[in-house]
């Protein structure tokens, strides 16, 4: 029986600089860089074999949640990260 991904666990591994979530053995992330009060998504991968489940938009909700609990500010550098905030506009107020 396949995992649901909506259980898995997101974590911000911020020694490796990364939001990450683990499914059927696989690792999704959303990368990032943080100067000061900015964080800068660079990219986020979800590995073929979970492609069109949902994983990357839960994955991008998780964190753009977390930044705004830290009071930071987002640059989206990352175009899914940058078509999420386009598609959910309660997340614009993030943007520098």
């Amino acid at each position: 029986m396949l995992a649901n991904p909506m259980d898995s666990e997101i974590v911000n591994n911020a020694a490796d600089l990364r939001y990450e979530t683990h499914v059927e053995g696989h690792t999704a992330f959303a990368a990032y860089k943080l100067h000061g009060e900015v964080i800068t998504f660079t990219h986020t991968i979800v590995p073929e074999e979970l492609g069109g489940r949902g994983i990357a938009s839960r994955l991008i909700k998780f964190a753009l949640d977390d930044v705004r609990a830290q009071g930071l500010k987002v640059i989206a550098q990352c175009p899914f990260v940058a078509a999420y905030i386009e598609k959910h506009p309660d997340y614009r107020d993030l943007l520098v």
